[in-house]
């Protein structure tokens, strides 16, 4: 029997990464400078001087791109609920710390809404109740209100609040001004984690 090489995939896997990484490079740039309407995948694979077959093939769809330029930004804001200070971060009560997260999270989703517009395929469901939150909303829970019996559905009751009611501003037009809209969702979330816990946030 001859011996497996394994060289050859791993530079397949480097080269995609590599490639992922500078088309994402690209598209935020290309978002900067031109708006997330103008960016298409012949005009990406143009300016990336990479093949229109290489972009299909590490995004699949045009709302591929923005979803991995959305996964970006998502993964630092995933970082701050875990690393960065109180009380969005560790350090601070549970509640104060769920009520910090609903306000960072409408902020979060208020500066990327068009990406978000964007990285939504009109030939696939809107994936509610998937959000990357939900480990952090399902944990913060269970340790601020220990007596409840069903922290997962609560969780997705929650976040359905919090996140459903954005999606109305996210398929609207951008000239309405968000600071209102995130102040007044805040407010409520607010009440809805102090009521939910029994006891007040320390806000």
């Amino acid at each position: 029997m001859e011996p497996i090489s394994l060289g050859p995939p791993r530079e397949e896997r480097a080269d995609a990464a590599r490639n992922r990484a500078h088309l994402l490079q690209v598209a935020r740039a290309m978002v900067d400078e031109l708006g997330v309407d103008k960016v298409t995948m012949d005009g990406l694979a143009a300016r990336a001087g990479l093949g229109k077959g290489t972009v299909f093939r590490r995004f699949g769809t045009r709302a591929g791109i923005f979803y991995g330029l959305l996964d970006e930004e998502e993964t630092q804001f995933q970082q701050r609920l875990l690393t960065g200070p109180p009380p969005l971060g560790p350090g601070a009560p549970p509640a104060r710390r769920l009520v910090a997260f609903g306000r960072a999270r409408l902020e979060f989703l208020v500066a990327n809404s068009a990406l978000c517009r964007a990285a939504i395929d009109p030939g696939q469901p809107i994936p509610m109740g998937q959000s990357p939150s939900r480990l952090h909303v399902h944990t913060m829970l269970r340790e601020a209100c220990p007596d409840i019996a069903d922290h997962r559905t609560l969780t997705l009751q929650l976040l359905a609040a919090l996140e459903g009611p954005i999606l109305l501003y996210v398929h609207a037009p951008d000239k309405i001004d968000p600071g209102p809209l995130v102040d007044s969702l805040a407010t409520g979330w607010q009440i809805l984690i102090e009521r939910v816990c029994g006891c007040p946030s320390g806000h």
